[in-house]
């Protein structure tokens, strides 16, 4: 691939319904994606919708700056485990591995978004982890990742949930994994990903309930 510049200037807001992009071609004839942000060629900081099918595989192959991972459906495995539906993956920079899927799996994922210095590993049942009580009634939380500013997390919205009106030191990044996301910008339904940069500011809210993946005080430099 040649390098491709999608909605990679991050001091911009962006939001990308994933359901209406079309599936692309990857390295793998077995592994699709749908690129909602891209800056560089193969080897890119990217986000990205993929999809395995049964049987797929990546030889082991280094990640320099990093990888998160969200399994939206499916079982995605490598030599260290096989991850459900629900499972959160943080493989540091440095980090290599050969993934694969037996039997077909969809996921989130984030390349080369994390800080040289932060070298955890991190992997997450979410369907079994302990949830918070989040800042407002209606609102609990599922802390990931954090490192320095950067604090990933799962949040769940009840019907009928609204937030304060706040501001993003660092930015954030949104990706809807159930239900519908809003605020006054607009409406998001599950698959939509939307990104605030630095020093945005929203009052967030859902009347259906929603399940969110969010990233925040990774894009300082941006």
């Amino acid at each position: 691939m040649n390098t491709l510049q999608l909605h990679a200037d991050e001091t911009q807001r962006c939001v990308v319904d994933s359901g209406q992009l079309a599936w692309l071609e990857s390295p793998s004839p077995l592994v699709q994606r749908r690129m909602l942000a891209r800056d560089g060629g193969e080897v890119a900081r990217a986000t990205s919708i993929v999809r395995y099918a049964p049987g797929a595989r990546f030889e082991a192959h280094l990640h320099a700056l990093g990888e998160e991972i969200l399994v939206l459906e499916g079982t995605f495995s490598d030599e260290s485990g096989d991850y459900g539906p629900g499972s959160y993956l943080k493989n540091p920079p440095g980090s290599s591995h050969a993934p694969f899927s037996e039997d077909g799996c969809t996921l989130f994922v984030k390349l080369r978004h994390l800080q040289a210095q932060d070298s955890e590993r991190v992997v997450v049942d979410t369907r079994h982890a302990r949830w918070r009580q989040g800042m407002v009634q209606g609102l609990t939380v599922l802390p990931l990742s954090e490192f320095g500013t950067t604090h990933t997390a799962l949040v769940r919205w009840a019907p009928g949930t609204f937030f304060n009106p706040h501001r993003h030191y660092g930015g954030e990044e949104i990706f809807v994994v159930e239900g519908v996301f809003e605020d006054e910008h607009g409406r998001y339904p599950q698959g939509c990903w939307i990104r605030s940069p630095h020093l945005s500011q929203h009052q967030p809210f859902s009347r259906e309930g929603c399940l969110i993946l969010v990233k925040t005080g990774h894009l300082l430099d941006a």
